[in-house]
């Protein structure tokens, strides 16, 4: 994250979050820690917010999920996540870009993932926010099984649509 260099800045400064978590978490919470300054209060210079919510579904690969187990790699997940957000502030004007990521055991409807990004104005924060799930999708050390209907286990893949995604950012 930037070091701001004077009080007037560390207000300003752009912000990024990263929370890998096994509770259960509150998207309006979220999103007032992104809209709120250093100090806690609203900053007045967000002209916009875009934010992102991924679910587990019930369904996958043609079969009934039942659970949906996350595992990642403590201390490499932030760090790869916390450059995904540099990246983000690198390319676009933003005031702040967090990640809320679960991680455990998941329900189907459960909340797996919230990504919000706060601009001046609406096109850097739709950008960004689409720029950071789908490096999120592709780079983050996460690590998927599903439980299905009939009891067994299986690891999730990688597809190829979510890299097709990601793709469209390389410059």
């Amino acid at each position: 994250m930037p070091v701001a260099s004077s009080p007037e800045n560390a207000v300003n400064a752009p912000r990024l979050k990263v929370c890998i978590q096994t509770e259960p978490f509150d998207p309006g919470q979220a999103l007032h820690a992104l809209r709120c300054n250093q100090n806690g209060e609203p900053d007045p210079s967000i002209g916009a917010v875009a934010s992102f919510i991924g679910l587990v579904r019930e369904f996958n690969e043609g079969d009934d999920v039942k659970t949906l187990e996350l595992e990642h790699y403590p201390g490499m997940t932030e760090k790869v996540i916390e450059g995904i957000l540099d990246q983000a502030l690198e390319r676009w004007p933003l005031h702040a870009v967090h990640v809320v990521h679960r991680v455990g055991p998941l329900a189907p409807t459960d909340l797996i993932v919230w990504v919000g990004a706060a601009s001046a104005h609406r096109e850097a924060a739709l950008q960004a926010c689409a720029f950071v799930m789908d490096f999120l999708k592709t780079n983050a050390p996460f690590w998927k099984k599903e439980r299905k209907a009939d009891g067994k286990a299986r690891w999730v893949s990688d597809r190829a649509s979510d890299y097709l995604a990601a793709d469209r950012w390389k410059t």
